[in-house]
């Protein structure tokens, strides 16, 4: 049985997905850094060099190798400029299913990119990887990751209470702790059919492998 995805790029009309560089460390450390990517995620803040460098050389490629999943580094096709990443993780090759999760940097949010680029690995792990399920999990008060989720046909399934520590800015500019739930969700592969017609087939996705 495969327990390791192969090491991939996938390519839409809008952007390539593909394994992190070190020459994103800098973008990256700056989309780490934005508020809402503290607030509702637990990574370190502040998001020092050495936590990019630990992420882009170590994390990430591990990911893979060790089996758990695969990092996608999301970039524009015109620019090559870092708009964020998607992740795969928790992943069962028994059942054929693993988790979700994906950041946007702040300045290219409002542009469906999270969408674009959520959907074109949901279509590479249901038809190139023979996977039957995708899960993934929101805080009960991040409505824009649930509108990602939805705008690609994912189904919600219910409620882990209490299931997620999430943080909130203090008056003196600090972060705290809060506790909140967690909404499920959950795509198939024949959820895929319910997408708007305009992002059906991701812009046109493609995948190649990679043999740098």
């Amino acid at each position: 049985m495969t327990t390791t995805f192969p090491d991939v790029s996938i390519s839409t009309e809008r952007l390539v997905l593909r394994a992190f560089r070190p020459a994103d460390i800098p973008a990256h450390i700056e989309m780490m850094n934005d508020e809402m990517v503290t607030a509702w995620t637990s990574v370190p803040y502040p998001y020092t060099r050495e936590n990019a460098e630990a992420w882009v050389r170590r994390i990430a490629p591990a990911e893979r190798t060790q089996g758990r999943g695969i990092v996608f580094a999301v970039n524009e096709f015109l620019t090559q400029r870092l708009v964020g990443f998607v992740r795969l993780h928790s992943t069962d090759w028994r059942v054929r299913a693993a988790q979700a999760a994906y950041v946007t940097a702040s300045w290219a949010r409002g542009e469906g990119y999270a969408t674009e680029s959520l959907l074109a690995v949901a279509q590479w792990l249901f038809r190139d990887q023979e996977f039957e399920r995708i899960e993934l999990r929101t805080p009960a008060n991040n409505t824009a990751s649930q509108q990602v989720a939805q705008n690609i046909g994912c189904i919600s399934e219910g409620v882990l209470r209490n299931a997620w520590i999430a943080r909130t800015q203090t008056e003196d500019g600090g972060w705290t702790d809060i506790r909140t739930d967690l909404i499920v969700w959950s795509l198939l592969p024949e959820d895929l059919e319910g997408a708007p017609d305009h992002m059906a087939d991701a812009g046109g996705y493609g995948a190649f492998t990679d043999r740098n």
